[in-house]
Formats: C-alpha cells, sequence, structure tokens
C-alpha cells in the first residue's frame, strides 16, 4: 500500500498547501512536487494523477476528524457533551490549518461531479458518526426524540460547514474559535428535549 511509504503524507500535505495557494484547477503535478521536496516522477510512484491526490488528500484528512470524532463518542458523556466537542474540534482543526481550510470549503467543491461523489462518500463516514451521538441523545431523552436525524445532521453539519466557509471566504479576517460556543448554543439549545 502507498500510504505506508515515507514519502506518501509527505506529497499529500505539500498538496494541500499547493492546491490552496494555487487551487485545484491551477496545480500542476510539478507544483506539489516542488512543495513536497520531491521529482515530479515520485508523485507517480504513490498516485495515479491529480485528481488521485485530492481523493486520497480528502481521505488522509478526514480522517483526522472521524478518529477524534470516534474517541468522543467512547467518551462516558452526554450526548450534548460529545455533540459540544465534536463541533470544537472541527472547528479547532480547520483553524489550525488554514491551507486545509481552504481545499476543504472551497477547492473541493470546485471539482467534477465524478469527484464530487467519491469526496461524499468519504464525508458520509464522519456524517454517521454524528448521527449515533443525534440518536444517543434522542434516546436518553437528552436532544428532542421526534426530530428527524437527517435534518438534524444537516443542520448540524451544514452549520459548521457554512461558518467555516464564510470565515475562509473572509480571509480569515477574524478568529474563527471565537464562533464555536455561538455555534453550539444555536444547535444545542434547537435539538433539546423541551
Amino acid at each position: 500500500m502507498n500510504r505506508d511509504k515515507p514519502k506518501y503524507m509527505q506529497i499529500i500535505d505539500a498538496a494541500v498547501i499547493a492546491i490552496a495557494e494555487n487551487g485545484y484547477h491551477k496545480t500542476q503535478i510539478s507544483k506539489i512536487a516542488k512543495q513536497a521536496g520531491v521529482a515530479d516522477g515520485t508523485i507517480y510512484l504513490y498516485f495515479k494523477n491529480k485528481e488521485d491526490i485530492l481523493i486520497s488528500l480528502f481521505k488522509e484528512k478526514m480522517s483526522v476528524f472521524i478518529e477524534s470524532l470516534q474517541e468522543i463518542i467512547e467518551m462516558e458523556t452526554s450526548a450534548t457533551e460529545k455533540l459540544s466537542k465534536m463541533i470544537d474540534n472541527h472547528f479547532k482543526v480547520l483553524a489550525n490549518n488554514r491551507h486545509l481550510a481552504t481545499v476543504t470549503q472551497l477547492e473541493l467543491r470546485q471539482s467534477n461531479k465524478e469527484l464530487r461523489l467519491k469526496i461524499n462518500a468519504i464525508l458520509k463516514e464522519y456524517l454517521k458518526l454524528l448521527d449515533n451521538i443525534l440518536i444517543e441523545g434522542m434516546m436518553n431523552g437528552e436532544f428532542n426524540p421526534t426530530m428527524d436525524v437527517r435534518v438534524a445532521r444537516q443542520m448540524v453539519f451544514g452549520t459548521i460547514d457554512e461558518t467555516i466557509t464564510s470565515w475562509v471566504m473572509n480571509d480569515f479576517r477574524y478568529d474563527l474559535l471565537d464562533n464555536a460556543p455561538k455555534v453550539k448554543h444555536l444547535l444545542l439549545n434547537g435539538i433539546k428535549n423541551k
């Protein structure tokens, strides 16, 4: 598996920077190779093409969110606290990596439909974990037991996603982490069992 080879993550991390700075469509393999400090041909030892790099990049970086969320779910705490920690973590990961925020919030959305479908398949695992938190909260009486989980998931993830996209579109002019408590307050009060 190419993922185990030493330069794989070096190329992935370089691709994040190159794509964030130049845009996906303007980023040639040579720019990624230069950023990674490898020869152009080395890229092809790990990836088929630029699309393969983008999908691999999203898969690798999304795994950070998924692993953190799995750890949060395993905590002996309330569903409300788990959801709160999930929101904090999502904001923190992207606030600490503006290049990754640019790629996930802007560049991935400009790709063709086939590429977006592959990216959505990767995102589904994260969203299933979010569903688990919502269902747990519904079952234990923390969240409204009659809410539609799919709509609640779209509300939670959509709010997080749009808040971060707005921050990126505004050239990071304000502290993204200042928004996390506001988002949490609105979301958690919107789904609580009254």
